[in-house]
């Protein structure tokens, strides 16, 4: 028999979003763990928001919200905040009801800034990362390291050299501008909506954008992160980072025996491998031989 489409909607519903997410979804568990992790943080909560004014965000629901944008690879915040609208399973994480009305994008964005300046974030993080010690998930002798460009919020025409000192109004949201045969040097110059960001590129033949550099040191048991860090990008910065949340992971946990960690061939330098060294880590890094010899070889 076929069946009728109808056309008027159901007024009254009994239905809950925790009983339209399935029972063996992946996001169940990491819901209990995360919300473990939050616990630990809500004394530190209170002291960040006066206890008089309007309620803003809970804190809560802006670190969950930032982890649901990363999982499921949401462009921006303010697509984030339309699909709360009819997302029941983002309103289910969020511990939000079916009515319960989305945030909007400007309020969001004003609140997260609220928790980058208490480095709420970093502490999220090792709350996190103390949960999954607990459950004994990390090694403690065997890591890699690696690292990435991460492209500035700036464009490249917003490039020009520092002593440059002549105000030029823009024609239009996309201004031209002719940069073809100028030699551009982070020494010289510098993006005016980013001046942190340095100009930089992965590989020969690719165009050198404004970037930042991110490194992450991972457990090689079951490939989690336990150290993470941004830094400028700088033809040392993969090296520095290295060393610095090896040396930061060593004296939190304070280890006996040896250490390994894993790298590509960006690694392959002589203070590097002399750094990890000193610190009883054994570097197993990829030899970079190209006219040169490897210093895993001295």
């Amino acid at each position: 028999m076929r069946g009728s489409t109808l056309q008027q909607g159901e007024i009254l519903s009994t239905l809950t979003p925790d009983q339209l997410v399935p029972a063996d979804h992946p996001i169940r568990r990491i819901r209990t763990i995360v919300d473990s992790a939050l616990a630990e943080l809500h004394a530190e909560f209170n002291t960040m928001y006066s206890r008089v004014g309007r309620p803003s965000i809970a804190p809560e629901q802006l670190l969950k919200s930032c982890l649901l944008i990363a999982l499921y690879s949401v462009r921006s915040e303010r697509q984030f905040c339309e699909r709360l609208q009819y997302d029941m399973l983002f309103k289910w994480f969020l511990n939000m009801n079916i009515g319960d009305a989305a945030f909007d994008a400007t309020t969001f964005s004003k609140n997260r800034d609220r928790l980058l300046e208490h480095e709420v974030a970093h502490r999220f993080f090792e709350a996190v990362r103390g949960e999954a010690e607990r459950r004994r998930l990390l090694s403690d002798e065997h890591f890699t390291l690696d690292g990435t460009l991460l492209e500035a919020w700036a464009s490249v025409k917003s490039v020009r050299p520092t002593d440059d000192d002549d105000d030029i109004t823009p024609q239009g949201r996309n201004v031209a501008v002719d940069f073809h045969g100028e030699h551009r040097r982070n020494d010289t110059h510098a993006s005016t909506t980013d001046p942190e960001a340095r100009l930089a590129k992965k590989s020969h033949g690719t165009a050198a954008k404004p970037s930042y550099a991110g490194h992450l040191l991972m457990e090689n048991r079951n490939g989690l992160v336990v150290g993470a860090a941004l830094t400028t990008a700088t033809g040392f910065a993969e090296r520095e980072a290295g060393l610095r949340l090896l040396h930061q992971r060593r004296s939190e946990r304070r280890p006996e025996g040896r250490w390994t960690v894993a790298g590509d061939k960006g690694y392959d330098t002589k203070d590097f491998v002399a750094g990890c060294r000193a610190m009883t880590v054994t570097p197993h890094v990829t030899q970079n031989t190209s006219n040169r010899r490897s210093p895993l070889c001295q």
